[in-house]
């Protein structure tokens, strides 16, 4: 007989589940459950970005495990840049608005001095229905709403950074041009802050194309320009994907950077 035996509603040490008469026990550290009670808290928006989470004393003591535990769990959060330590103040659950969490989704970087955060200038904002292949890639289905956005970035007055993105448009909705245009944060910031939408996570894809019309038009190079192609598709809570982002880097100036740890 089949069967499947729930993980205890206490932090336990295995889940066991089974098919055809065997049993396969898995194992999760205890860290590990703490952690994803953790994620629930903020997924469900017990803690707003921004806000501090209770002490390691409080949490342990929630959760009946020893403040070690909750400890590690927390070293994972913050590794994963979904809580930020400070000293002597304590936790908090990282927010776009934050410097640093901004240059982890920016890593097109200059080639001499330091980086900084380009000028955005919105082009288009329109709502239409979902391409099938943005569908697919947003786990919506074909046809459903969406919002398409096209901006420029400009880095010291130069074109550098063409967008397409893509939004599911039951989350985005009331999202326009000129709401865009008037926000002077980062668009992740706005997201989280207008539409409780916080992006913890992205995929991405390289690939060196030549640049082609609308790259020449817009970007201001020669057509063949080699380019860096990037599409990102980006996760909140729950491994949901929020954005599909298409964008195009001159790399005159410039480079990709990112550090595999």
């Amino acid at each position: 007989m089949n069967q499947t035996v729930s993980p205890p509603a206490v932090p336990g040490q295995a889940t066991v589940s089974g098919g055809s008469g065997s049993a396969s026990p898995t194992f999760s550290p205890l860290y590990q459950q703490i952690k994803a009670l953790i994620m629930q808290s903020l997924q469900t928006g017990e803690w707003k970005p921004g806000e501090l989470i209770p002490s390691e004393v409080e949490l342990a003591y929630r959760y009946k495990v020893s403040q070690g535990t909750v400890r590690k769990a927390i070293d994972e959060l913050s590794a994963d840049n979904l809580v930020v330590r400070r000293q002597g103040k304590g936790t908090f659950v990282a927010t776009h608005h934050e410097a640093r969490v901004q240059f982890r989704f920016l890593r097109l970087m200059p080639d001499a001095g330091d980086a900084h955060q380009p000028e955005n200038h919105i082009l288009e904002v329109k709502r239409l229905r979902g391409p099938a292949e943005v569908a697919r890639v947003l786990d919506i289905k074909a046809g459903d709403s969406v919002v398409f956005i096209r901006r420029l970035q400009h880095f010291d007055g130069v074109p550098t950074i063409m967008e397409e993105i893509w939004l599911p448009g039951a989350i985005f909705k009331g999202l326009t041009a000129e709401r865009l245009a008037e926000y002077k944060g980062p668009m992740y910031g706005l997201f989280e802050t207008e539409f409780g939408t916080q992006m913890i996570r992205a995929s991405e894809k390289l690939k060196a194309v030549a640049a082609d019309e609308l790259a020449v038009e817009l970007l201001k190079v020669q057509p063949g320009t080699p380019m860096l192609s990037v599409e990102r598709v980006a996760f909140t809570y729950g491994d949901r994907p929020v954005e599909l982002r298409r964008a195009l880097y001159v790399t005159t100036d410039y480079h990709y950077h990112n550090e595999l740890i």
